[in-house]
């Protein structure tokens, strides 16, 4: 069956049918999605019934998977990454981000199944970082062009929620200390498509390199202002069996913490990228 997107926003997003991702793809098939995602920037499959190896073997078809060095992992299938509120404190996760920017080669895309959801709320927002970019008046690009940022692990996963006792405080110490802060471009360029991107996010972003701590603060909030401007932006109400795929390096998202002290479990395999440029 032929893979049929229908576009859901001006500027991103599309809703897939004609494909079943509990069953193998197809070469043809295969080929459809990644175009569709470099064309859609996130892209949605409702009512799918896949297992977590299925999730797996899915997410690998388009490149190595990454394994999150903190949050809990399914036994069966450790590439995948368990988003549990009875688990952990997802707080992180209310900001704009896209995902592990901390990595010296940080994700080309994730891919997301809900698997437990509150009865209303816990909707996911995805905005393009391109068109963000694009909004961007000339003059602003320009002196944007060239400049660097700092990500850091430690500035979404600090010890007052991480580090409840000892031994997760020193666990916590362990993986920062192998996950060092890298600098990567404020705006990056899309290996496939050649289309700019802004990438900073209120998640990992410590600072712009080359300014002081007060000019970094304001340019940094002016493009997270950006950012989560609604014309650049959707909103998606999850089902149980749904699964959104997007592409980490033009777009950002905002799990929205409305529907607390309701559980909600979501499953995530993360796409290994390459080196921003």
């Amino acid at each position: 069956m032929k893979v049929q997107v229908e576009k859901i926003t001006p500027v991103l997003g599309g809703l897939v049918s004609g494909v079943d991702l509990g069953q193998p793809l197809s070469k043809d098939q295969h080929a459809e999605i990644e175009q569709a995602l470099h064309d859609h920037q996130v892209l949605f499959f409702r009512d799918q019934k896949i297992t977590e190896d299925q999730h797996r073997d899915f997410g690998a078809l388009f490149g190595p998977l990454h394994i999150h060095p903190i949050y809990p992992r399914s036994d069966a299938a450790p590439e995948v990454m368990i988003l549990d509120t009875a688990l952990n404190d997802l707080r992180d996760n209310a900001v704009w981000h896209t995902d592990v920017s901390v990595e010296e080669t940080p994700p080309l895309g994730s891919i997301l199944v809900a698997r437990k959801l509150p009865p209303v709320g816990g909707d996911t927002l995805w905005s393009s970082a391109t068109a963000a970019y694009e909004g961007l008046s000339e003059p602003l690009k320009q002196m944007l062009d060239g400049m660097k940022a700092t990500h850091d692990i430690a500035k979404s996963f600090p010890a007052e929620r991480f580090g409840a006792d000892e031994a997760s405080r020193e666990r916590l110490d362990q993986i920062k200390r192998a996950n060092r802060p890298f600098s990567h471009p404020v705006i990056r360029t899309h290996p496939a498509t050649g289309k700019k991107a802004i990438y900073v996010n209120e998640a990992f972003t410590t600072r712009i390199e080359g300014l002081d701590a007060a000019a970094s603060e304001s340019l940094l909030a002016l493009l997270y202002r950006q950012i989560g401007l609604p014309e650049y932006s959707l909103r998606w109400k999850w089902r149980v069996g749904d699964v959104a795929m997007w592409d980490n390096r033009i777009t950002q998202h905002y799990a929205v913490d409305d529907y607390r002290p309701q559980h909600r479990i979501m499953h995530r395999v993360t796409i290994i990228g390459e080196r921003p440029v």
